[in-house]
């Protein structure tokens, strides 16, 4: 899957796009990428001189990548919680973040999913996500 088939499921757009392309995607998983430029513009407050990828942003990548999962392009996602949210290593520029995410359980239009980021195979962060769809 595309970034542009990505934007017909996900209302969101750059530079708060945080997914480039989907690998694999399962009824109850998926794993999908984003490459981490030097051009990314939060780069040039976070920190110019040791440029480090904001967990949060990780954690909102692994959001959005649930979303793609669940969503059917005419629910609104909404993110409810965060769970044991544990960063592991820096994430720098020029690498490939990958996102895997698998449903854990489900309540009506509530979500329960693990998340976990990792570059080059290392694990650089995990949680557990709770997400609902408005639509």
């Amino acid at each position: 899957m595309t970034k542009e088939d990505i934007m017909k499921i996900l209302p969101h757009r750059p530079p708060i796009l945080l997914v480039d392309r989907v690998i694999e995607k399962g009824d109850n998983y998926i794993i999908a990428e984003k490459d981490v430029s030097e051009d990314e513009p939060v780069f040039k407050g976070h920190f110019p001189d040791y440029p480090i990828y904001p967990g949060v942003y990780i954690i909102e990548g692994l959001a959005q990548t649930a979303g793609i999962l669940l969503l059917t392009g005419k629910e609104i996602p909404l993110f409810l919680g965060i769970d044991n949210a544990r960063f592991k290593a820096e994430v720098r520029p020029n690498c490939v973040l990958k996102y895997e995410i698998k449903v854990k359980e489900k309540k009506g239009n509530i979500v329960f999913v693990t998340g976990k980021a990792s570059v080059e195979d290392k694990i650089v962060a995990k949680a557990q996500l709770m997400l609902g769809m408005k639509g």
